[in-house]
């Protein structure tokens, strides 16, 4: 039987003071503000892919996939799947994309982004669900893979392109959240830019047809609309109306170029602003009857970033002459930052609401616990012990790239050496090195090449979709 000695331990290993530590102890052991991140576990192998190492840098990706966090499983098989297409596999590629795109949308209809164990430690103990730039990515993805393996539906992904942004915006007015006097306070998912390059090549593959242009001219006219810096658009607009795809006996090659690397997360500690503080109370006070405090420390946050390489573009060379270079059809880097700064008061709200439920855990513990004063100033220290060990989630799709461009070539139907070159934004050259392809050119069809140029080397192979 328990002694005396047994019995008194027992009793302060079970008291609620021991259980608030040892549940303190527990979450940040196994929930997040972890010391090594996601991006730590796949620097490596995107540094290899950075250096053109591409096998060796998917073995890596695969054995995070094995043997990582299967919360992040998503997040490495798109990863896997820029390597693949930058590899000329499109259909491993499409299985990778198709896949995490239906859990994402899967993960939407469950809200498993609202996990409630989320608001005890962070992001990070929770399965990534994409932001909405990357929701809208994974279809553009799917439809350049499509296009380069011939697969029939490209044309269709294009249309989930659109769709997915129109959900998006739709899904954002489905349960605005109001103010104390009941006044809706604005969505910023409303204000999201249109993304042009799903309706671009739905132009492109319409205008083909030679009987579609009424469609390739609306569509079209989205592209201008959406993106007027892109000139193409203009000189696409005004072919469709004259009905004419070619001039006889030549082709059409479009070259679609990965530029740049893609945007970035990193954490940093954003102030408490009025709006956010606002945001905030509202979604807490559905949680029970208690209101935010009106000031805060500054929380971490993920803030989106992108890098600024002298790559501007790529130069193309036909049979030995410049002919062209590619143009910015989406800015995907600055498509994420928009996004980002538009919910950025949204994002620090969830922080803030996290902080406010471990106060509120601490202040609880100590009132049902009756503690002594040295006990409430130890578990004050637990409580900040818990707040700092709190990190902002950086999980990000890493490898995409920082804009899409394209190219349209029409040539003589026959064979030609295309070249294809980095250049800055002066039109120079970044590297001695053209990197060749030869294409056949079909008489009336169009034609397509893909390359990944994330700095000033070519990334992978060139791959091409060609007509005999």
């Amino acid at each position: 039987m328990f002694n005396h000695r047994t019995m008194k331990f027992a009793a302060i290993f079970l008291s609620p003071i021991c259980r608030f530590f040892w549940i303190l102890g527990i979450l940040c052991l196994f929930g997040g503000g972890c010391a090594t991140s996601y991006v730590d576990r796949v620097q490596l192998s995107r540094k290899k892919f950075y250096a053109g190492n591409l096998d060796s840098s998917r073995k890596e990706m695969e054995h995070q996939l094995k043997w990582g966090r299967r919360k992040e499983a998503d997040l490495v098989k798109l990863e896997t799947a820029v390597m693949d297409m930058s590899n000329g596999k499109m259909r491993e590629a499409k299985t990778a994309l198709r896949e995490v795109r239906d859990r994402f949308d899967d993960n939407e209809r469950k809200k498993l982004v609202g996990n409630t164990l989320s608001l005890w430690t962070d992001d990070t103990v929770v399965s990534y669900s994409g932001e909405d730039y990357e929701k809208v990515m994974i279809r553009m993805m799917l439809t350049v893979a499509d296009l380069l393996d011939n697969g029939g539906d490209a044309e269709a992904y294009s249309l989930q392109v659109i769709e997915k942004q129109e959900q998006i915006r739709q899904n954002a007015n489905k349960k605005p959240l109001r103010d104390k006097d009941d006044n809706e306070l604005p969505n910023p998912k409303l204000a999201y830019k249109q993304v042009a390059f799903g309706e671009y090549l739905r132009g492109v593959l319409r205008e083909e047809t030679l009987t579609n242009y009424d469609d390739a001219e609306r569509a079209y006219q989205h592209v201008v609309s959406w993106e007027p810096k892109f000139s193409q658009g203009k000189t696409d607009l005004l072919r469709v109306q004259q009905g004419q795809h070619h001039q006889q006996g030549n082709g059409v090659v479009y070259v679609v170029a990965f530029v740049g690397r893609g945007p970035y997360k990193a954490q940093v500690n954003a102030e408490a602003t009025q709006i956010a503080l606002l945001i905030a109370d509202r979604v807490f006070s559905m949680m029970n009857k208690y209101s935010v405090p009106p000031t805060l420390a500054p929380v971490p946050i993920p803030e989106i970033r992108r890098y600024y390489d002298n790559i501007h573009a790529v130069g193309i060379y036909a049979d030995g002459k410049p002919v062209s270079a590619t143009e910015t059809i989406t800015d995907v880097g600055q498509m994420a930052i928009d996004q980002f700064n538009a919910n950025r008061d949204m994002i620090i709200a969830k922080t803030i609401i996290r902080r406010v439920v471990k106060k509120g855990t601490v202040y609880a513990a100590k009132e049902v616990a009756d503690v002594n004063p040295w006990v409430s100033l130890l578990m004050d220290v637990g409580g900040v012990v818990w707040e700092a060990y709190e990190a902002a989630d950086t999980r990000c799709w890493g490898l995409l790239p920082d804009r899409i461009q394209v190219a349209r070539l029409e040539l003589p139907a026959g064979e030609h050496t295309l070249e294809l070159q980095s250049i800055s934004e002066q039109g120079k050259p970044l590297s001695s090195q053209k990197y060749p392809v030869t294409i056949h050119v079909a008489n009336g069809y169009n034609s397509y090449i893909l390359a990944n140029f994330p700095q000033n080397e070519l990334v992978g192979k060139i791959s091409i979709n060609e007509r005999e």
